[in-house]
């Protein structure tokens, strides 16, 4: 299952961009905008990590922190706290409060999420998993590396994306309008053809004369990565541009 993040934060613009980001990268997110509802839903939720502001109303980032370190049910839980003080007394005074790690504001979104996962490593290994595989097919994220049957495969970037999002839910068809959201972004228009154009290059770099297609097109629906015996040749409206 995929890691489930709580936002702490009262900066409603900045938990939507930090949703986004978040959810991009394949994790599941809920927020709470005070201390008061985050403590109750770290609680409720057990989210996999709290990613916690300093500055909040009633309750503040410090005294969360050093609350949920004291309940058995939530000291366990990683945090990664945010703020705007970038002095290095506020950095220990976090880290002392049972943080275990600090970013300071203005950050960079894709300097958190390496942060996030570093942390996921440490404290919850099993969620952190740097690896996916399919059949023959393995990727390695930390290397940005894919291999089929022991050959190193070359992708482009969003190939590479587009793959990842597929071994990540194996099995699963996707519409067109489904994978330009998970691998496009939500706010960038791309035309849903542009998705065929992708799957035609990515197979064409996975799969050679000899090895079965892993990729399944269905009718009308959209595309799979599933084992050859699973494939029906439902093959229709989707696999002509493809």
């Amino acid at each position: 299952m995929k890691p489930l993040i709580l936002i702490v934060e009262d900066e409603t613009a900045l938990v939507t961009l930090l949703r986004y980001n978040l959810e991009r990268e394949d994790f599941r997110v809920i927020a709470a905008q005070d201390g008061d509802e985050a403590l109750q839903l770290t609680v409720e939720e057990r989210p996999d990590l709290v990613l916690l502001d300093w500055m909040l109303p009633l309750t503040s980032g410090l005294e969360v922190c050093r609350r949920m370190r004291r309940q058995p049910e939530t000291r366990d839980i990683p945090i990664v706290m945010l703020t705007a003080r970038g002095e290095e007394a506020d950095k220990v005074r976090g880290l002392d409060s049972g943080a275990d790690d600090y970013i300071t504001k203005p950050f960079s979104p894709v300097e958190l999420i390496a942060r996030i996962r570093a942390v996921l490593r440490r404290t919850q290994p099993q969620l952190a998993s740097e690896q996916l595989s399919f059949a023959d097919l393995t990727m390695d994220l930390a290397a940005h590396r894919v291999r089929r049957n022991g050959r190193d495969l070359h992708l482009g970037p969003t190939e590479f994306r587009l793959l990842r999002h597929l071994l990540q839910h194996p099995g699963r068809v996707f519409s067109r309008e489904q994978l330009l959201d998970a691998v496009w972004g939500h706010d960038v228009y791309v035309e849903p053809r542009t998705v065929d154009v992708h799957i035609r290059r990515l197979r064409k770099a996975i799969n050679t004369d000899d090895e079965p297609d892993l990729i399944r097109t269905v009718r009308s629906a959209g595309y799979a990565l599933d084992r050859p015996g699973n494939q029906d040749g439902d093959e229709g409206a989707v696999a002509a541009e493809a």
